[in-house]
């Protein structure tokens, strides 16, 4: 890409996700099906094709918020007729029910949390996506938690990788990019998938993380 086409996308990414003076960030403002969803709408299509490709038994999501993205991933299940969504935070969970949703009360940085509520399952196809606390350290233990229940063809998705100047919210400071490309650094498992970024802007950027062995 040149540095012009760069350029552009980045002003655009920063203007889209701060939003016009104000109105706030477009993300806050974006819901499905009535229920706050504070993703970006190009992420939610490339989280589609994911699912279609990969027809995960469950899904593994951190971070619950108002519940709007855990209801998306259930209807997509809902589509392929299979599959559960386990969504965790830190608050009691008061999102929107749904047969597919299981809603957990804990902080996924929790070794015993994690092993008690994935440890047990039989051998299927798995999903993962991050997004609650997003400073480095948190979004390590993450990954290190995480990562070993991630099935070999799937993901396991760092939402968010755009803050601290990548290119949005450079005062934040080191946050899930950081925690990926050190993960990946000390991780041969994981790839970044870059063809998940085709739309050009994305939350995620070097966030799509396949597993390839």
């Amino acid at each position: 890409m040149n540095p012009q086409d760069a350029r552009a996308i980045d002003t655009f990414h920063n203007l889209y996700y701060s939003g016009l003076p104000g109105d706030g960030p477009i993300y806050g403002r974006t819901t499905w099906m009535g229920v706050p969803c504070w993703k970006c709408p190009l992420d939610l299509w490339v989280y589609q094709e994911i699912v279609a490709e990969v027809k995960p038994d469950l899904i593994v999501e951190t971070g619950t918020g108002y519940g709007g993205s855990a209801l998306f991933l259930a209807h997509l299940l809902d589509i392929l007729g299979k599959g559960q969504v386990i969504t965790i935070d830190v608050a009691v969970a008061a999102g929107p029910y749904h047969p597919r949703i299981a809603y957990i009360t804990g902080s996924s940085g929790d070794a015993r949390l994690v092993e008690s509520v994935l440890g047990i399952r039989p051998a299927e196809t798995r999903l993962v996506i991050l997004d609650s606390d997003h400073a480095k350290h948190h979004v390590l233990q993450e990954l290190t938690l995480l990562s070993p229940y991630v099935t070999v063809g799937s993901y396991l998705i760092v939402e968010d990788t755009n803050v601290n100047g990548h290119p949005a919210w450079p005062e934040f400071g080191p946050g899930p990019y950081e925690a990926v490309e050190e993960f990946l650094r000390a991780n041969a498992d994981f790839v970044v998938d870059s063809s998940r970024e085709k739309f050009l802007m994305t939350f995620n950027p070097r966030g799509f993380l396949k597993r390839v062995r």
